[in-house]
C-alpha cells in the first residue's frame, strides 16, 4: 500500500507513529474532520476515484480513516454481526470518517480499507504461516502490509464511469458490465440466500445477472437475466468474469516469502477475513 496516505505538517508521537506504521501513511489533524479526539489517516484508493461519479465525496481518490479503538474491538468480537456475516462492514462503517454512501463503495477500494484497518489498528506486521512448494514444510514468515502495491491495470481501458463493453468470443453478441460495488455485492447475496433456502446452487449466474448491464445495446432487466441463463455459453462467461477481474482495481495480496535457507522465494496470497484483524486470537 506504497503512498497509500498523504503527511501532514502536524508530525505524530513516536509511539503512535510505531503503531500505525504504514508506508507513506502520515498524522493528520483531527479536529476539523471528526468529533472525536482520536487521529485519523488520509488513505490512497486503488480505484483513485476514476469510476465514482462527479462531485461524488470519494472522486478525489482517498478516503479519511480513524485508528481503531477498543470500541471497534467490540464490533470484532459481536457474534450477532459475526453470524450476519457483517462484521467486517461494520467495523468500516465506524472507522471510516469522509462522509459517503458505503454502499458505493468498489470491492478494490474496500479491500484497501480493510488493510488499512488492520495497520491502523494493530500495526503493519502481520504473522502467517505457508507450506514451502519445494519442501513442505511449514514457514513463519511476517507479512509487511505496508509492502502491498495496487493491482496493474490497464486504466485505457476506463472512460469515468462504471459502464466497460466487451464483445463475446464466441457469440459476438456485445455486452455492457460493471464491476462489483458494496451495494451490488449486497444484492447478490441476498438473491443467493434466497436460493440457498430452495436448496439451489447458482453463485456464478446470479453474479452476472448483476453485472451485465445490456445485451446488445438492450437494457431490459429481464432481457439481460434470461440471456444468462438460456443462452450465455461458457466460453463467454469465462470471458466476462476474466475481463472484469483484469479491469477491477485492487490491491494486490501477493507477497513473496523467502523460501527457507535455499536462498530462492516464491509467492504467496494472503487471506483477509475476519482472521486478519486478529490471528491469534479466539473469537
Amino acid at each position: 500500500m506504497t503512498d497509500q496516505v498523504t503527511r501532514d505538517t502536524k508530525p505524530m508521537t513516536d509511539a503512535q507513529l510505531k503503531a500505525v506504521a504504514i508506508a507513506n501513511i502520515n498524522t493528520t489533524d483531527t479536529s476539523s474532520t471528526t468529533d472525536t479526539s482520536y487521529p485519523t489517516e488520509i488513505v490512497q484508493l486503488p480505484s483513485k476515484g476514476k469510476l465514482y461519479p462527479e462531485g461524488h465525496p470519494l472522486k478525489g481518490g482517498t478516503i479519511e480513516m480513524k485508528y481503531m479503538t477498543a470500541k471497534e474491538e467490540d464490533i470484532l468480537t459481536n457474534q450477532s454481526f459475526i453470524s450476519n456475516g457483517v462484521v467486517l462492514d461494520k467495523l468500516f462503517q465506524a472507522l471510516i470518517v469522509t462522509p459517503c454512501d458505503y454502499n458505493d463503495l468498489l470491492l478494490g477500494d474496500k479491500n484497501a480499507i480493510m488493510i488499512a484497518a488492520r495497520v491502523l489498528g494493530y500495526g503493519k506486521d502481520y504473522p502467517i504461516k505457508v507450506l514451502s512448494p519445494t519442501s513442505g514444510e511449514e514457514i513463519e514468515y511476517t507479512a509487511d502490509l505496508t509492502k502491498l502495491e495496487d493491482k496493474v491495470i490497464d486504466w485505457n481501458m476506463h472512460s469515468g464511469k462504471n459502464e466497460f463493453e466487451l464483445t463475446l468470443p464466441a457469440s459476438k453478441r456485445t455486452v455492457m458490465v460493471s464491476l462489483l460495488t458494496q451495494r451490488v455485492q449486497k444484492k447478490i447475496d441476498a438473491e443467493l440466500k434466497g436460493l440457498a433456502k430452495l436448496k439451489r446452487v447458482a453463485a456464478t449466474t446470479t453474479m452476472l445477472k448483476h453485472l451485465i448491464l445490456s445485451i446488445d445495446g438492450n437494457d431490459d432487466t429481464t432481457t439481460c437475466r434470461k440471456f444468462v441463463d438460456n443462452e450465455l455459453l461458457a466460453i463467454d462467461s469465462r470471458a466476462i468474469r476474466t475481463f472484469i477481474k483484469s479491469i477491477s482495481p485492487d490491491i494486490d495480496l501477493s507477497i513473496e516469502i523467502p523460501d527457507g535457507d535455499s536462498g530462492d522465494t516464491f509467492r504467496s496470497s494472503l487471506n483477509i477475513g475476519l482472521d486478519f484483524f486478529w490471528p491469534d486470537a479466539e473469537l
